[in-house]
């Protein structure tokens, strides 16, 4: 992998949706969800250093409520590469904080990778590929790129990228223009996506050098960029709350796309656990210790060993079950458990469930 790759870990999410297995103590990167004994934070580092860096070159991000559990985490992680954010003000506010710190530290020529803490990627090979080619089309043109999902299915929930005129090939893969960006749109909107073959999912994943990025940052989101460099980080519980998609990406002309497969879920919710371990010879998912009748196409955790969930005639819900909370969910309404933390967070009762 090439070196001059510094690869940055946004780390600072809630993974609300993962509640109440995620909670304020023990967010969704600390996790392991796919049954392994890795955090979902542990196994991006992993993948990350896969590549050839090091760990002086690996870079993470993150709140300051958690910033003591990702030392414990990544234990071997540079002092100096954990910047910590003492107010959450989205990604725009992270990529331009991390983006001044490396470029202070390595120049305007560093190539800089932003990787969400909690993807799921099953080609590591294929991933390193792309990275490859990313990195070779940030080192040679003034470009942010973009990894673009190729789309298995018509999703509502992923923000889409549009393809426009093709640019070369890097590393045998096809980079193109960004024609557009477009939020999650509705079923039909995506289907017809689908059938035209030009777009991707947008999967929150970029690669561009240091000084590319701070200077169309300077052009589409000085009030972002310029106070940080005034007053650095002691500004950030000022800074506007923005998402780099919003910030910058919706508005440069130096966006590009790499098309990409090397399997991929952002897990969202816990839907996507039974993307990742269903299979057609079991009826659920379970990820506890389960007696059922007549019980089919459900999800199934439970932090304790010990505990013994019993289900009759169930179809098609989560069963989560961690320390003093059950939660019980059709799957196609996990979307509206942050509303459901909402009503929580309001109820002097029930604060310490969050």
């Amino acid at each position: 992998m090439n070196t001059l790759l510094f690869p940055v870990i946004l780390a600072g999410g809630k993974g609300e949706r993962f509640w109440p297995l995620s909670r304020k103590d023990r967010p969704k990167q600390f996790l392991s969800l796919d049954g392994s004994s890795r955090s979902l934070l542990q196994a991006t580092a992993d993948r990350l250093l896969a590549l050839g860096g090091s760990w002086d070159s690996l870079w993470v991000i993150t709140s300051s409520q958690i910033a003591e559990g990702i030392r414990q985490q990544l234990p071997n992680l540079p002092v100096e590469n954990l910047l910590i954010e003492s107010e959450g003000r989205d990604t725009a506010a992270a990529v331009a904080w991390t983006s001044l710190e490396i470029k202070q530290r390595y120049g305007e020529d560093a190539v800089i990778g932003f990787f969400p803490a909690d993807h799921w990627i099953a080609d590591q090979e294929a991933f390193a590929h792309t990275l490859n080619a990313a990195t070779q089309l940030a080192t040679s043109t003034a470009a942010i790129v973009t990894l673009g999902i190729k789309p298995t299915f018509p999703s509502t929930g992923y923000g889409y990228i549009e393809q426009g005129e093709k640019i070369g090939s890097f590393n045998e893969l096809p980079a193109y223009h960004v024609n557009r960006f477009t939020e999650k749109p509705d079923r039909e909107t995506a289907e017809t996506f689908l059938s035209t073959g030009r777009f991707s999912w947008n999967s929150g994943m970029f690669v561009f050098r240091a000084g590319v990025v701070l200077k169309e940052l300077h052009t589409h989101a000085p009030e972002i960029i310029e106070p940080l460099e005034q007053h650095g980080p002691d500004i950030y519980p000022q800074l506007p709350k923005k998402s780099i998609d919003y910030a910058l990406m919706e508005k440069t002309t130096l966006a590009y796309v790499l098309p990409v497969d090397f399997g991929w879920d952002d897990l969202g919710d816990w839907n996507a656990i039974e993307r990742l371990l269903k299979t057609e010879e079991t009826p659920n998912v379970e990820l506890a210790t389960h007696v059922g009748l007549d019980t089919q196409g459900a999800i199934i955790y439970a932090s304790n060993p010990e505990d013994v969930v019993v289900t009759i005639g169930l179809e098609d819900v989560v069963i989560v079950r961690d320390r003093n909370v059950t939660l019980v969910v059709k799957k196609e309404r996990t979307q509206e458990i942050k509303q459901i933390l909402k009503i929580i967070q309001n109820d002097s009762r029930f604060t310490d469930l969050l």
